[in-house]
């Protein structure tokens, strides 16, 4: 390839509407051009990535024995209906209708399809194992599409779906995913985890997540340095933080606290820990035909809820909300700020977080404005917690799951997803096959989805620095820059250059010739930020002593090397890239 010949158009500034870094890049460096709030047209130079990665993809995929297909990205609504999801996936499912008025959506994943495939498709259980994958273009209506290619509204991912005879196969197949994964992962040269997480709307019983590791992740790994564990912190289960509840110390009492609404403010206010008080959270169900249910959780002041563990409730699991300020106010006497557990106006379902379950002499609201309560003590004060369980988010130095050691907290983004889902769809769409006794029965299934456009926007967050892009070898858009300086003016720096070009290629290096004849400066800076593992120059002054300069994209000064070298030294540098 002659930069000569390809679309170079760089930006020295990026947008305004970039936040962070890999959308900045991937705007400057002239990958994606925006068309509209989270669409994106993706150029040449970040095609290339993106076939590399896929390319990747596929080899693993197809080492693992998944077959490769093709479904539209436009699907029949009546099988979102039969599926339940129609109502149940939410606004980010773009519904449309054609000219006939009949409803379809853009796909945001395939379940559907591929059940509807396999259900005619399968008939006996000879035919089973069986992993069907694409590569396809999804869309999902962001409310607020933002970060580029990180959470776009179209975007092309990966999807598999394995089909088995029963729940043992289905667990291998998930293994086969998850351990080809591993190896797509590694081989796309980024630091991620693999960690446990929650099954979210595609549902199942199993999933975990591959995650980069980048400051900029919007997903929390919580992970124990060492052991194996590892888990998205929706998932992790939080330890109580107390042995055994310890008797009563002090009486309860009413104390003032003006304008203190939150937990913070409280322990400021009267000098004591954050730890010490509790707070009151009420959330709100409501049971077909039956007045809204209100329910109280308590969290320590210094925890976190977790939502997500919330929603696994019994009771809560059906779906919940926030209350609404009317209803705290009919049932606790008084306006958010001051709620608490004792003394409430009308009854309430009460939560309690385990650590919280053990707690003596706290504080919590007084259901009174400006008051809250000292020396809370359960039994003596209010009644055991109608449910104790987990609600909290864990934090560092939390006791791991295992009980080896403490937890660590770094930021991840998530780029791959496998899931066991079961029967979930194979039930709701009927998906049988028959057995080896000639009676129906439903297929196991797993998915298994991996972000392709993101793993490119997830890259460059792991891999840049001030200047631009430092790509990993396996999905730079070019391997080597050669950079010719002079390239009108010199016979020498043209001949040089063409040898070089044409050895890498013949040696299956991907290799640009930048015969542009641009100032070396411009130049020089245009590769920094585009970001091939290696840049050689070749310049006529250079040339008199016999040597072209070799510099490493995460090097600081490049490498004076003999032209008769050069070719070793560029291939052991692209090694190590």
């Amino acid at each position: 390839m002659r930069a000569s010949a390809y679309h170079i158009s760089t930006l020295k500034e990026a947008p305004n509407d970039a936040e962070i870094a890999s959308h900045q890049l991937m705007m400057r460096s002239g990958m994606i051009r925006k068309l509209a709030g989270g669409i994106y047209n993706y150029m040449p130079l970040g095609l290339r990535v993106i076939r590399k990665v896929e390319n990747i993809i596929r080899q693993e995929m197809d080492a693992a024995g998944a077959l490769e297909l093709l479904m539209p990205v436009v699907q029949p609504a009546e099988l979102w209906v039969e599926s339940g999801r129609w109502e149940q996936y939410g606004p980010e499912l773009l519904r449309i209708k054609d000219r006939h008025g009949r409803d379809f959506v853009l796909q945001p994943t395939s379940e559907e399809v591929i059940t509807d495939i396999a259900r005619n498709e399968i008939q006996s259980w000879r035919h089973l194992p069986v992993n069907f994958y694409h590569i396809q273009t999804k869309f999902r209506d962001e409310r607020r599409p933002r970060f580029g290619v990180m959470r776009g509204r179209e975007f092309t991912m990966k999807d598999a779906y394995s089909f088995d005879r029963d729940i043992a196969g289905a667990q291998k197949s998930y293994q086969v995913m998850f351990d080809a994964y591993m190896r797509i992962f590694e081989r796309l040269g980024l630091t991620f985890r693999a960690v446990a997480a929650d099954t979210g709307s595609i549902g199942g019983s199993q999933s975990h997540e591959f995650q980069v590791i980048a400051d900029i992740g919007e997903d929390l790994i919580v992970y124990d340095p060492h052991s194996d564990y590892a888990a998205n912190i929706e998932l992790a289960p939080a330890p109580c933080l107390l042995r055994e509840r310890a008797a009563p110390g002090v009486p309860m009492q009413s104390v003032a606290t003006p304008e203190a609404t939150k937990c913070e403010m409280v322990a400021e206010m009267l000098k004591v820990p954050l730890s010490h008080t509790v707070k009151s959270i009420v959330l709100a169900t409501e049971p077909k035909d039956k007045p809204a249910q209100i329910w109280l959780l308590m969290l320590r002041g210094d925890h976190e809820l977790n939502e997500i563990k919330v929603g696994k409730i019994a009771g809560l699991n059906k779906g919940f909300r926030f209350a609404t300020e009317a209803e705290i106010v009919e049932h606790f006497g008084c306006k958010p700020g001051y709620l608490g557990p004792v003394a409430t106006k009308q009854p309430v379902r009460v939560v309690a977080d385990l650590t919280v379950a053990h707690m003596h002499d706290f504080i919590c609201g007084a259901n009174q404005e400006g008051a809250h309560l000292t020396g809370v003590n359960w039994v003596r004060d209010l009644p055991e917690p109608d449910l104790v369980t987990d609600l909290r988010n864990v934090v560092e130095g939390d006791r791991a799951p295992d009980g080896t050691g403490t937890l660590s907290i770094q930021r991840g983004i998530e780029v791959g997803h496998v899931f066991y889902l079961g029967t979930k769809y194979s039930e709701a769409l009927k998906a049988t096959f028959l057995d080896e006794n000639g009676k129906p029965a439903l297929m196991e299934m797993g998915c298994y989805g991996i972000g392709v456009t993101r793993i490119v926007g997830a890259a460059i967050e792991q891999n840049h620095d001030a200047k631009g892009i430092v790509w990993p070898r396996a999905i730079a858009p070019f391997e080597v820059a050669i950079c010719a300086v002079g390239w009108g003016k010199s016979e020498a720096v043209r001949k040089a250059c063409e040898t070089l070009y044409a050895e890498l290629k013949a040696r299956g290096v991907d290799v640009i010739l930048d015969d542009r004849d641009q100032r070396p400066g411009i130049m020089f800076a245009e590769w920094e930020l585009i970001g091939p593992p290696v840049r050689i120059t070749v310049g006529e002054r250079s040339l008199n002593d016999g040597v072209v300069e070799i510099l490493g994209r995460k090097q600081t000064e490049a490498a004076r090397v003999s032209l008769a070298d050069s070719i070793n030294q560029t291939l052991a540098l692209l090694e190590s890239a």
